[in-house]
């Protein structure tokens, strides 16, 4: 079934008009339009929670957080987050930069000039803040680069695996381009961020989220994925023929995965719930996540490509000028086992987060599954909106 004729359908069966003023009803709406994504694409389960312009929000919860023990999703239940906590590390910047800590024109070297490694770094003289934020730096992906991430998997959940680990896997490589002149998503260059983060502030990276963002918002759902043990962590599943070398369900039977996530730290670096995430977006991209303005900073981008004029990247977060919705900002995540979307649509004050516990089809782009779920959900809750 093709994404249009999927939306569609879903929208059709579920009904529409006045009726969805009704938060009790939307939710259930909202459930129902979950269980036909559940029933196409034939994931364990997936949590989905969303915050309407005038404060009204909601969270579903359809399938299995464990398919072995037939233990059900809830709204409680967490995954890891993965890269939508690029858009905690975005607005940390900001947030320092306030504080006039940091500058986002100021050199990377400025600050990580004197560990021995960083002259070894592609463009290392040439780097800013803003480049790092806005994938401009010209580093390549470690995450990206062969046989990286299988021998991060390869150590097992107790490995120690930092920053400057996963660093060293970029030193002494040709830059992918000349700074600032083209776009090029890259982990190591969010890692790098932690790395100046901490020396500027002489503080932890965590430490600062919570006492900045997770703490004052109420955001009790999220912390580091920094072990292998997360409590309320649902079981993440992967295809049986992964890249990764992973069995097919990534935790074993105690509740550990049988990585240790610890390795992304600010590439991503936290578990959460769908609940908190909407709350997050809502709160970021309405203006209220800091206590002075930013929103011109956050969404002060680069394009992604020439050929994709609409499609910009801020300080840590993804802007879409050019759909059917208007303007969208937000961020994407996958790690092996879980995918999640972080969407706010700015014309209309809505923020629609939601979390799955597989990547397979996902992971290969084999399946539409995360764009097709995004644009039903916005359809149907950006008409339950325009209804009241």
């Amino acid at each position: 079934m093709t994404l249009r004729l999927l939306i569609a359908a879903v929208l059709g069966a579920l009904g529409g008009g006045p009726a969805m003023a009704d938060s009790a009803d939307l939710e259930a709406r909202v459930h129902g339009l979950l269980v036909s994504f559940q029933t196409e694409y034939q994931f364990p389960g997936a949590t989905l929670s969303y915050v309407l312009p005038d404060g009204t929000a909601g969270d579903v919860a359809v399938g299995l957080a464990d398919a072995e023990a037939g233990a059900k999703m809830t709204p409680k239940t967490r995954m890891l987050a993965a890269s939508v906590g690029k858009t905690l590390v975005g607005a940390l910047v900001l947030s320092l930069e306030s504080d006039g800590a940091v500058s986002r024109q100021n050199r990377v070297s400025q600050y990580l000039g004197a560990e021995p490694w960083f002259a070894r770094l592609p463009n290392a003289n040439e780097m800013t803040i803003r480049h790092l934020l806005t994938h401009t730096s010209g580093l390549p992906d470690h995450v990206h680069m062969e046989g990286v991430v299988q021998a991060i998997v390869a150590r097992g959940a107790e490995a120690d695996f930092g920053a400057e680990q996963a660093i060293a896997f970029v030193l002494d490589t040709p830059p992918l381009f000349e700074a600032g002149s083209a776009w090029s998503y890259t982990d190591t260059g969010y890692l790098l961020l932690g790395l100046v983060i901490e020396n500027a502030a002489g503080r932890d990276f965590y430490g600062l989220v919570q006492e900045r963002f997770l703490g004052p918002l109420g955001l009790n759902e999220t912390s580091p994925s920094a072990s292998p043990v997360l409590p309320g962590l649902a079981v993440g599943y992967t295809g049986q023929d992964n890249t990764f070398g992973l069995p097919s369900r990534t935790m074993d039977a105690d509740g550990a995965l049988l990585w240790n996530p610890a390795a992304e730290w600010t590439g991503g670096g936290f578990v959460s719930t769908s609940h908190d995430l909407a709350r997050w977006g809502d709160a970021l991209f309405s203006g209220a996540a800091l206590g002075t303005p930013y929103l011109d900073r956050l969404l002060d981008g680069v394009s992604v490509h020439p050929d994709a004029p609409g499609i910009l990247y801020g300080s840590g977060v993804a802007i879409y000028s050019q759909t059917e919705f208007g303007p969208v900002y937000g961020h994407g995540g996958w790690i092996p086992g879980y995918v999640s979307s972080l969407r706010h649509y700015g014309g209309h004050g809505l923020t629609i987060a939601f979390q799955i516990n597989s990547d397979v089809g996902v992971v290969d782009d084999s399946t539409d599954l995360v764009p097709a779920l995004e644009a039903a959900l916005a359809g149907l809750l950006i008409e339950a909106a325009q209804s009241e």
